[in-house]
């Protein structure tokens, strides 16, 4: 599944929030995820600006607050999705976020890193027996057991992203082997949540098997916000997708070497026959001086077998560039 994230990208705009819908459904991914916030559930005043980025906001609450939408524009936005053929996914920050969520039948969970470890929200989603997506940012293996310990009894279907949290990533920090190690140790679907504000890091996981990617995307990397350097742009999406589903195809189809017979002609016709550099005379021992190789390969001995011919005596004259065959060499009575 190739998830686009919204999150705070439309800045608090419904008609900004619908815009990118429009426009990510044209990309060929297969998902919208938005971050549903509900300030004072969520939040309050003494909660720290992660980026100082805001020049409206005078508290992060405040943020929070311009970022909400009612219920009735939720319900509108998951329609939306549902009419471009579109999964709608959400990450709550709150119980009251999970109420709304409900209220608007969300078929499914994203557990930002910094929730991992909120049990009393984790329970609530967990008994709506909806599937759930954890991201591994902040967490460490412990951590995680923990949280994968909890919810398993629920019998949710559960599966978990690679992410680090870094805002743009490094691909030193994109964590790539993290992937192998998290599909051993909790045998679910494993996929890789990038911030890194370019397209190579979901390309590299894609070739590692990932099945889930999950990006940030805004339309112009410019763009007002906390989350723009981390992300990438629609066009950029389009690429991406373009890019992870051709090498899904390609770990698909893999190729056996040991079968080319369709390679049969073009091989012949490809391939190289020994033949004379220069005229040579009736009687001449062919040293390695004297040998070209010419195409195509079924008209003379192949280039691949020049040794045989090395000392060979010739029975008859051979103009520059002649093929060489077995009937212009002597053989021993």
């Amino acid at each position: 599944m190739i998830i686009a994230e919204i999150g705070q990208a439309h800045d608090g705009s419904l008609g900004n929030a619908h815009a990118f819908i429009d426009a990510l459904a044209e990309t060929g991914v297969d998902a919208i995820k938005f971050q549903t916030h509900i300030a004072e559930a969520e939040s309050s005043s003494f909660e720290p600006f992660r980026v100082k980025f805001s020049k409206q906001d005078n508290t992060r609450f405040d943020y929070w607050k311009r970022m909400e939408f009612t219920p009735a524009q939720w319900k509108g936005i998951k329609a939306h999705c549902e009419e471009k053929n579109l999964k709608f996914i959400s990450s709550p920050f709150s119980n009251a976020a999970v109420n709304l969520l409900e209220s608007i039948q969300v078929e499914s969970y994203k557990i930002g890193s910094g929730e991992i470890g909120n049990f009393l929200m984790l329970e609530k989603i967990a008994r709506t027996g909806k599937p759930i997506m954890l991201s591994s940012g902040m967490s460490s293996f412990e951590e995680l057991d923990k949280t994968f310990e909890f919810l398993r009894p629920f019998g949710n279907a559960l599966s978990i992203l690679q992410c680090t949290t870094a805002y743009p990533t490094q691909p030193e920090q994109w964590g790539l082997n993290v992937m192998a190690e998290l599909k051993a140790r909790y045998q679910v679907p494993v996929g890789f949540s990038d911030h890194s504000g370019d397209i190579f890091a979901c390309l590299s996981a894609a070739t590692l098997g990932a099945e889930i990617f999950e990006f940030h995307v805004v339309f112009d990397k410019r763009q007002f916000g906390p989350d723009s350097p981390a992300s990438i742009s629609i066009d950029q999406t389009k690429v991406l997708c373009e890019g992870i589903k051709k090498i899904q195809s390609a770990l698909r189809n893999p190729v056996i070497k040991s079968e080319n017979q369709k390679y049969s002609e073009l091989k012949v016709m490809f391939g190289k026959s020994l033949a004379v550099n220069k005229a040579l005379p009736k009687g001449h021992l062919l040293t390695m001086d004297d040998l070209e190789s010419k195409k195509p390969g079924d008209k003379g001995i192949p280039a691949s077998q020049y040794q045989i011919v090395i000392g060979k005596e010739l029975n008859r004259n051979l103009e520059k560039y002649d093929f060489l065959n077995l009937e212009d060499l002597k053989t021993d009575s």
